[in-house]
């Protein structure tokens, strides 16, 4: 399954890499009204290439690889048209700013930006549309009902697009799910995988519970099938990891800690380098940011507090102070909250309220990706009332994280609680390098956009 949405991933970036150097080639026929001369396009196709790098990382970060955004609405064509208008203002500023190159593509640069929108758009559109509309899906049938399960179908409902069908849902009881064909015969199974030209099955519960199930199932190996846990396929289409149906099981299984030594010296090194560079650059602005906030509302300059780090050992975490002193309960921070100066929305939805952290990471008390540091005094509340709570702090908290970047609202709710758990698990379990740079590179554009809280 993870195969199948690369592939779609590797189409998608083949066809931007040929409309960037076909849109090339095309400005250059309109700009000299013919054959582009071997010279010319030689002399453009190096600095351009290095361009066509800044465009597709800006892609990358705009969220335009995700297939879970493949879908023709507002906020799809919101999010292409600020990514082409940013990689514009990039390749404005290479060309003008680097003057060794050699070419000052004035009117090159505005035609190719014209030609590849008109294709980029056009290409993506297409794309989202035979995602939805014709390209083959996976039929599968789910083995049981539960929560997690009435979840997947609507995702599926909502967002065609990912390629998969849920052809029927098997439950010996006859439940009843919205849109979702029900079997509630064992032996009807084996025809109807047949029939319905079924690919995988996910399986919900344990076949260790039904010896005719398993036997029904067993029956079907001939075909080719995949068989997946729900869990696994939960957190392959979700991004999460379903707490209700795992098990202390899952986590000997899953989290091969011993096996992460050399990610963890590697990611030690990374912080501690980002830490300094990002001190180093910011630190004059430092005594800035500290006047306008204490010209705007009495107290402090820093925020500091007792928070959860790795294995519940605690430390202080450090921040620009965001909120008034005055009426402040120390309650969670609530969505619009009006404890919230006006600076300090200011300095949440462009990050710079996290600035101080950088001492945290510099001791070693936080890394710049991990689950987000909890309230000391929340821990023991929330362990009780959430199954696998205090294995969040298995790693190093961080300064953002997967939760961050999934581009929902949490509240402090307990159902939101949960909800954080379930990312924050499906980060611990899949940390690589890889992830890390994915998440700090969606949370720039998360800086960039200003949408942060």
């Amino acid at each position: 399954m993870k195969n199948n949405t690369r592939l779609k991933q590797f189409i998608l970036l083949a066809g931007d890499i040929l409309i960037l150097y076909g849109s090339l080639y095309l400005a250059l026929t309109a700009r000299y009204l013919g054959w582009v001369a071997p010279a010319t396009w030689n002399a453009h196709l190096a600095p351009f290439s290095a361009v066509f790098l800044i465009w597709i990382l800006v892609f990358y970060i705009s969220g335009l690889y995700d297939l879970h955004s493949a879908i023709n609405n507002p906020q799809f064509y919101r999010r292409s048209v600020n990514s082409l208008a940013v990689s514009a203002i990039i390749s404005l500023a290479f060309f003008y700013l680097i003057p060794r190159i050699g070419i000052a593509p004035k009117t090159n640069l505005l035609i190719f930006i014209l030609i590849f929108s008109f294709f980029f758009l056009a290409w993506r559109r297409a794309f989202n549309w035979l995602l939805k509309s014709y390209l083959p899906k996976r039929n599968i049938i789910i083995v049981g009902i539960n929560k997690q399960v009435l979840e997947l179908v609507e995702e599926f409902n909502k967002k065609p697009h990912l390629g998969f069908q849920i052809t029927a849902v098997f439950d010996e009881e006859g439940g009843n799910i919205s849109g979702a064909r029900i079997l509630n015969d064992i032996k009807s199974l084996p025809a109807a995988i047949r029939a319905e030209k079924i690919s995988s099955i996910v399986l919900a519960g344990s076949l260790h519970e039904s010896p005719d199930l398993r036997a029904a199932l067993f029956e079907c190996l001939p075909l080719g099938l995949t068989f997946v846990g729900l869990s696994g396929f939960y957190e392959a289409i979700t991004g999460r990891v379903p707490i209700e149906t795992i098990s202390q099981t899952w986590f000997l299984e899953n989290l091969n800690e011993g096996d992460k030594g050399l990610f963890d010296s590697a990611k030690r090194l990374f912080d501690i380098a980002m830490a300094l560079v990002i001190l180093i650059l910011s630190i004059s602005f430092w005594p800035l940011i500290g006047l306008i906030i204490k010209l705007e509302s009495r107290g402090p300059v820093f925020f500091k507090q007792s928070r959860a780090g790795k294995n519940n050992k605690p430390f202080t975490i450090y921040k620009f102070r965001t909120m008034t002193v005055v009426d402040n309960d120390a309650s969670p921070t609530v969505k619009d909250d009006a404890r919230v100066t006006r600076f300090g929305s200011f300095l949440r939805k462009t990050r710079l309220d996290e600035l101080p952290q950088v001492i945290n990471i510099l001791k070693g008390e936080m890394s710049f990706v991990g689950p987000r540091p909890e309230r000391v005094d929340y821990i023991a509340p929330l362990g009780e009332r959430i199954p696998f709570y205090n294995e969040r702090m298995l790693v190093k908290p961080g300064v953002t994280g997967w939760d961050q970047i999934s581009g929902e609202y949490h509240s402090p709710s307990l159902e939101d609680t949960l909800k954080k758990l379930q990312y924050d698990l499906f980060y611990i379990k899949n940390r690589s390098l890889y992830l890390d740079l994915s998440i700090i590179l969606k949370t720039i554009s998360t800086v960039i956009s200003r949408s942060g809280r």
